[in-house]
């Protein structure tokens, strides 16, 4: 049997066993709404999260994205949660669509998550692990205390709107009723089987009007694409779930994506 861990993280991923904090002996389940220490701890994971596991210990910023928060520390901090389910087909990843009348990412699928408040504390620390559970509360009414936290990737950039993104991996270990909180935000909330994720049918490359060409996902009536579809692209190669596909089968993105 496995041996399980629990910890602080820092938010470019690096564990405590990397000389930041001191691990502590009991089990916190990760909750938003408190002032302790937030946990990030494997016990209790489910089997096929192993491979997932494995790569947020081991994988490399420069393996995710050539898109890497500025050293001179520019950028708006900011958190997203991939929060992997089991539902009636198996694994599954929760998403929302942004409102069309966003500012940044109108209209764009999308991990919950946005900008880390003050009173999510330390932005390098558990900060970002706050964030995107508070975040993901108030986009999709997702319920914090039922979510495990079990890794973070480090962290990524996106160039368009300069935030700098910690994606926050969570189980959910006690599922809760999801939906549209604010219209004005979240236009709606739907889950994805990881099958459709790696279903090479689904899988297509995005071409911008800049001409940048990134992997993308046909799921759930939805096009899949960017940030998002990029992280999720990296995870389920890491893990060992990506499927041979046909990059050369292409989808134009409109002039003001």
């Amino acid at each position: 049997m496995k041996t399980h861990e629990q910890s602080h993280v820092r938010a470019d991923g690096q564990t405590p066993d990397r000389g930041d904090v001191e691990k502590r002996e009991h089990d916190h389940t990760a909750d938003a709404g408190r002032d302790d220490a937030i946990a990030v701890t494997t016990e209790g994971l489910p089997g096929w999260l192993d491979p997932v596991v494995r790569a947020a210990r081991t994988v490399e910023p420069r393996q995710l994205s050539r898109f890497l928060p500025p050293e001179n520390g520019a950028g708006r901090q900011s958190a997203v949660l991939i929060l992997f389910g089991e539902g009636e087909r198996g694994p599954e990843l929760l998403l929302m669509e942004r409102s069309g009348s966003l500012r940044s990412h109108a209209g764009q699928p999308s991990f919950p998550g946005g900008a880390l408040d003050p009173e999510d504390g330390d932005q390098a620390t558990t900060g970002p692990l706050r964030a995107a559970l508070r975040e993901a509360e108030e986009e999709t009414g997702l319920d914090p205390h039922g979510v495990q936290l079990f890794g973070v990737l480090p962290r990524l950039y996106i160039p368009v709107s300069s935030f700098v993104v910690t994606p926050v991996l969570g189980w959910w270990r006690v599922p809760s009723p999801v939906g549209v909180v604010d219209p004005a935000e979240t236009a709606r909330v739907f889950t994805v089987p990881v099958a459709d994720l790696t279903d090479p049918a689904n899988r297509v490359t995005t071409v911008h009007p800049s001409g940048h060409l990134g992997p993308a996902f046909l799921v759930e009536s939805a096009l899949v694409w960017g940030f998002t579809a990029g992280v999720i692209d990296r995870v389920l190669h890491f893990a060992g779930w990506e499927r041979p596909w046909d990059r050369s089968r292409q989808v134009p993105l409109d002039w003001r994506a």
